[in-house]
């Protein structure tokens, strides 16, 4: 049910006050509820203002002080104060334009002294300092500035694929610098495997030269017993000859070539066993040297 009227009497609804006027002067406010004209002493209702908070959406462009155009969406939450209803009726014609005036003024005063990165951050601090110039404003017309916010910041198209990029730039840094890292650490733990694959290869090694040693031992000493008339030297030459030749059939089995060529002749085994013999024998000399040394 809204405002209802006749020339005696008239009907204020909540939320809403009634500018009374007497012979063409302000005379009083009438307050929500039922109310009484005097026609007689020349009494009217010259109109109704409603108290309800308003809302006034603004769109400002502006510049930022590295010279990059914005346009900023302002929301201004604004009420009549009940106390000075009268100013805000006969003081303004148009309360919605002077208070855009005065958002647009005060915005392109503060704007310009920040940077875009600036403005994002202290959007808070522009809608405070708007609200603070124009709360001191229309509060001598009887408004009341409820809440100013700074809903949106639109940058030119140009900017904001400029820092679109910019943004994907730094990630991309990031991921590299994430990426390189962890390539380093699966070079170092590779690394790190590989010596320790060394290792246990050249104790394996060792191993397993100690037990042909141990085992060439054991076959000179048996074969020596059991065979009268053999003596070390030459149970050691039919052995190193039997594993020269076991080494010679491993390379062909392990080759990819077919065919090995050896040199042969009648007295060549003597000529193995000579050759063997003289090698381990310069070897021994030369591990005696370094040890003296």
């Amino acid at each position: 049910m809204g405002n209802t009227f006749c020339l005696f009497c008239g009907c204020v609804e909540q939320s809403s006050v009634g500018v009374v006027e007497q012979w063409g002067r302000f005379h009083r406010v009438a307050q929500p509820g039922f109310q009484f004209f005097n026609p007689l002493a020349g009494e009217c209702l010259a109109g109704i203002l409603s108290t309800r908070i308003a809302s006034l959406d603004v769109k400002i462009e502006t510049k930022t002080k590295d010279n990059v155009f914005v346009q900023l969406l302002c929301s201004i939450q604004y009420r009549v104060v009940k106390e000075s209803a009268d100013d805000a009726f006969y003081e303004l014609q148009n309360p919605q334009e002077q208070i855009q005036a005065y958002v647009f003024d005060v915005t392109r005063a503060i704007v310009p002294k920040m940077n875009l990165d600036e403005l994002f951050e202290q959007k808070g601090e522009v809608a405070k300092g708007v609200m603070e110039e124009l709360g001191k404003v229309m509060g001598e017309y009887g408004y009341s500035i409820e809440h100013i916010l700074m809903v949106d910041i639109i940058p030119d198209p140009s900017v904001r694929r400029a820092m679109n990029e910019i943004n994907a730039a730094q990630r991309l840094l990031l991921a590299s610098e994430f990426k390189g890292e962890a390539d380093k650490v699966v070079i170092v733990k590779k690394a790190e495997a590989e010596a320790e694959s060394k290792y246990l290869g050249g104790v394996g090694v060792a191993r397993q030269r100690q037990a042909i040693t141990d085992g060439l031992r054991e076959n000179i000493l048996e074969f020596s017993t059991k065979v009268e008339g053999t003596s070390a030297k030459e149970v050691m030459d039919l052995i190193m000859i039997t594993q020269y030749f076991d080494t010679i059939k491993e390379l062909g089995n392990s080759s990819k070539n077919t065919t090995v060529f050896i040199p042969h002749g009648p007295g060549h085994v003597r000529d193995i066993s000579n050759q063997i013999r003289n090698g381990m024998m310069e070897a021994s000399c030369a591990q005696v040297t370094d040890d003296v040394e």
